[in-house]
């Protein structure tokens, strides 16, 4: 059975977009239910309304707290019947209250190789640090920010001469491989957790995306 999945985004959604047309193509074994933002104009809700998939949209400031916003998520994303959540640049720290409504079902890409560079600036820190790798990292969600348990990680290289923009195109182009990945995994139930260890069972189904020119863990391209 498909991966009844809710994506959360802030921004511009292209890991949703990513995720749409994997499964358009028939390789991902998703059906997103709903699309929601604590921001009515971001452009992820207009992603999902061309495709159809209904939109909620609100805006957190008009809520008494952190947890009331979350609260009234969760309603929705109960109402859309999905149970698995997929966040695609959403820029809030979700509540103990949120978590525990979807235990080891919400999952996050962060555009660095975690444990470095965590919050909102990793790639333009990992640029101002001088790395020669960065890369990005699809990783369970936790209490804590960019800390829950890695699933996948993908690697791109970064010479002296590249900027930021630069260096994120490559990281934007991983996510969107690796991200429909790790859906796929948690949808064929092969995921298992031993303490903060993600286990991958094997499994001979093929790849979603093809690992390329970058880096990744587990390998893509070992049958993985």
């Amino acid at each position: 059975m498909p991966l009844q999945l809710a994506v959360l985004a802030s921004g511009n959604g292209s890991n949703l977009q990513a995720v749409l047309d994997r499964a358009a193509q028939g390789v991902l074994d998703v059906e997103v239910r709903l699309v929601a933002s604590n921001k009515e104009d971001a452009c992820a809700l207009d992603r999902a309304r061309r495709a159809g998939i209904p939109v909620w949209a609100r805006n957190h400031g008009s809520f008494a707290g952190r947890e009331e916003f979350d609260a009234a998520l969760v309603d929705a994303i109960r109402a859309s019947g999905a149970d698995t959540i997929m966040l695609a640049g959403y820029m809030r720290l979700l509540t103990p209250y949120f978590l525990n409504a979807f235990p080891g079902r919400v999952l996050n890409v962060h555009p660095a190789l975690l444990p470095s560079f965590p919050g909102v600036r990793g790639v333009a820190d990992a640029v101002e640090y001088g790395v020669r790798v960065a890369g990005c990292t699809v990783h369970f969600v936790d209490e804590i920010m960019d800390h829950g348990p890695v699933i996948i990680q993908a690697a791109v290289p970064v010479s002296a001469c590249d900027s930021r923009d630069d260096v994120l195109q490559r990281v934007h182009a991983a996510e969107h491989r690796i991200y429909p990945q790790a859906l796929q995994w948690l949808a064929e139930g092969r995921l298992s957790l031993q303490g903060r260890v993600v286990h991958l069972a094997p499994s001979r189904r093929p790849a979603v995306g093809a690992a390329a020119d970058m880096l990744v863990s587990p390998a893509l391209e070992q049958g993985f």
